[in-house]
């Protein structure tokens, strides 16, 4: 009967709590394992997130520049553990070759026309396809990008928003790929200057290639392109009349660098809405984060992106004023008219580091 009593009496024994490591939660329950950690309260202290950056922290860029041989120009660029290369190859395109270049005229070189100009090299460059992308996703980046497949939908709208933006942005100048050659005099009129005259231009293929890709891919392939236009040094070409041909200068001294227009920079952000929580007063509280520079998991959890694209180069160099070059904006309706004004400045403060990368010396 003691014994019973004793028993009765005895506390009951828990076993060890059930615990998950971090890389399983966030496998099993994606979702509210990043809410956990913006939702985590710290006196004095930004929320941080699964990877410890706050949520408007971009990862630290890093640019090596040259570093393949075989190319005019060429840079690695690594976001983390986002890491692209690009390698820009430069070949002739004769003039014969190609229809329709008799309607294109040499610049004139008229800074009142300047608008005007670069809608007529504009519309020149992607009649003419002088400036080629190509992104290589297949090469082991990540899981879903096997080796041997054929090139996916997510490779071609890289390509296609590459292609839009040298376009849009106007960043090669036509006069450092037009290849012209003035004779010696004019045979119409021997008193008049004789006028320049296209015999062809540089074509430049930029190809990038993903060592691996955690997030971000667009961000880091334009800054590769960036850093790779700007290394890149096209050979002096000219006109052989006795040849009849293009031939090119062995001579280094000779070639010339690309002078780029400005230096657009983009930054992506994602937008993780988290569940809301119920006051006393029965109105739901803020759980909305819009996120810098996401990686790959933070852009599994959301569905709103938004990407801007600002240059601050010029007269608005230093300043906050940079100018707005492109907006993108995809799924969701968290980002507003407000949030918008934050994430610009958030770019342009993004566009000072960019900035100082590109121009560092290796």
């Amino acid at each position: 009967m003691a014994a019973t009593t004793a028993a009765a009496h005895q506390q009951p024994v828990h076993g060890p709590a059930l615990t998950f490591p971090r890389p399983i939660f966030a496998a099993v329950a994606p979702h509210p394992f990043l809410q956990a950690h913006l939702s985590a309260s710290q006196p004095s202290k930004a929320p941080l997130r699964a990877n410890s950056r706050t949520a408007h922290e971009f990862r630290r860029v890093g640019i090596n520049t040259g570093s393949l041989t075989h190319c005019n120009g060429s840079a690695v660029v690594r976001l983390g553990n986002t890491s692209a290369v690009c390698g820009v190859r430069a070949e002739i395109l004769h003039e014969e070759h190609v229809q329709g270049t008799a309607d294109f005229a040499p610049s004139t070189g008229n800074e009142a026309e300047e608008d005007l100009e670069r809608e007529r090299e504009r519309e020149e460059i992607e009649s003419l396809r002088v400036l080629v992308p190509n992104v290589e996703l297949s090469t082991g980046s990540t899981p879903q990008h096997i080796p041997g497949n054929a090139p996916s939908s997510f490779a071609q709208t890289l390509i296609t928003r590459v292609r839009s933006l040298l376009l849009s942005t106007s960043l090669v100048r036509l006069s450092d790929l037009r290849i012209l050659y003035t004779p010696p005099s004019n045979p119409d009129d021997p008193d008049a200057e004789p006028e320049p005259q296209l015999k062809g231009y540089w074509v430049l293929y930029i190809d990038i290639f993903y060592i691996s890709i955690d997030g971000n891919a667009f961000d880091a392939a334009w800054i590769a392109i960036l850093a790779a236009l700007k290394n890149s040094v096209i050979p002096h070409a000219f006109w052989d009349e006795d040849l009849e041909t293009i031939l090119c200068s062995d001579d280094p001294s000779e070639a010339h660098p690309l002078t780029l227009r400005g230096l657009p920079v983009p930054s992506t952000f994602a937008v993780f809405e988290g569940k809301r929580d119920w006051n006393e007063s029965g109105e739901d509280e803020e759980a909305d984060w819009v996120l810098s520079d996401p990686d790959a998991f933070e852009e599994s959890v959301c569905r709103e992106s938004v990407c801007v694209v600002v240059d601050c180069t010029g007269g608005n160099k230093g300043t906050k004023d940079g100018i707005l070059k492109r907006l993108e904006k995809s799924g969701g309706g968290v980002v507003d008219r407000d949030v918008m004004k934050g994430l610009v400045k958030r770019a342009v403060d993004r566009w000072q580091e960019v900035e100082t990368a590109t121009n560092a010396k290796p």
